[in-house]
């Protein structure tokens, strides 16, 4: 079935059906293989694209920045300070602004309502570069990752052990449910998923199962890959202490890997990480450790969403 996206935006991988996400990760595939060919695009000529950063970043803003060079666009920084989002001016009038003067928006802040409220005014694409409960662009990184790895995605066993009420542990239930992924979330009681996402997740999950397992010894049996995140994300530092005495029990370390009872087990982390915190050293830089795989699949995956939506 052919896969038109132009015109759309890329808010949550809920949005999107299987064939979608496929075709996105084909394409992905296909501009990291003319990328590392030395072949530059142009499908995004003459495009100039707005990049609004409410919380910083290393990879996404690098991500989006090089896949507009590498196909042609024009990429525009704006922190926090740069513009009145929501604050002197409200979200509706800064997205109708923005969208007579650009061709795209990528958007990374705090609210998954400003994201979606540029997208409803703006009248262009807008792509979601992370928001308090979603991450959809870490996850299709994720999911070529993966690919790469082992070749397919359905019947797979992704666990992830951690805080699983955060953005990222949100964003891979989705995706996993979508993709026929076993998603495996192991959390203390005090940070299991929201339940009203957990039902919606598995009540699209056709072809897999997104399971609750506090503990994290049982929860990593047969894992394909073991995925966490920092124990304290962006906004939440004050709660540190707290997230350190709740999760120690969860930390990726050797012990965990071995666990799984599979030799071929891989490790992925979004980045940064906090070694010594939520992964070991040891594990961090193993031969299962695919995070750096995983940090230059941003780029290729934020291209293909890019050109697949606004490119010529």
């Amino acid at each position: 079935m052919a896969v038109n996206l132009r015109g759309r935006s890329f808010l949550t991988l809920m949005d999107f059906t299987p064939n979608e996400i496929d075709y996105l990760l084909t394409l992905a595939a296909d501009l990291k293989a003319k990328k590392r060919a030395g072949i530059r695009g142009q499908t995004l000529a003459g495009k100039n694209i707005a990049l609004l950063f409410e919380k910083s970043s290393t990879r996404t803003r690098c991500a989006f920045t090089v896949a507009c060079n590498d196909e042609g666009a024009f990429p525009e920084y704006l922190n926090k300070n740069d513009i009145q989002l929501g604050a002197k001016e409200d979200v509706k009038d800064t997205a109708r602004v923005l969208g007579r003067m650009f061709d795209g928006i990528e958007f990374r802040g705090f609210k998954q309502s400003v994201v979606e409220d540029l997208a409803k005014y703006s009248g262009v694409p807008v792509w979601n570069g992370l928001t308090d409960s979603d991450h959809p662009t870490q996850v299709l990184a994720d999911f070529l990752t993966l690919r790469e790895n082992f070749g397919k995605l359905q019947g797979l066993t992704l666990v992830y052990l951690g805080d699983g009420r955060n953005n990222m542990s949100n964003a891979l239930m989705i995706g996993c449910a979508k993709m026929g992924i076993n998603y495996v979330v192991s959390s203390p009681k005090e940070l299991e998923p929201d339940k009203n996402l957990l039902e919606k997740c598995r009540a699209v999950a056709a072809h897999s199962s997104i399971s609750v397992i506090n503990n994290p010894i049982e929860a990593v049996k047969g894992a394909d890959a073991i995925y966490t995140d920092v124990w304290v994300s962006m906004g939440e530092e004050a709660l540190k202490e707290e997230r350190y005495r709740l999760l120690g029990d969860w930390q990726v370390n050797s012990h965990i890997m071995n666990s799984t009872g599979k030799s071929s087990t891989i490790f992925l982390h979004c980045l940064p990480a906090v070694k010594g915190s939520e992964v070991t050293e040891e594990v961090f830089e193993s031969e299962a450790s695919k995070v750096f795989d995983e940090a230059e699949n941003r780029l290729h995956t934020i291209k293909a969403v890019m050109v697949a939506t606004l490119g010529a």
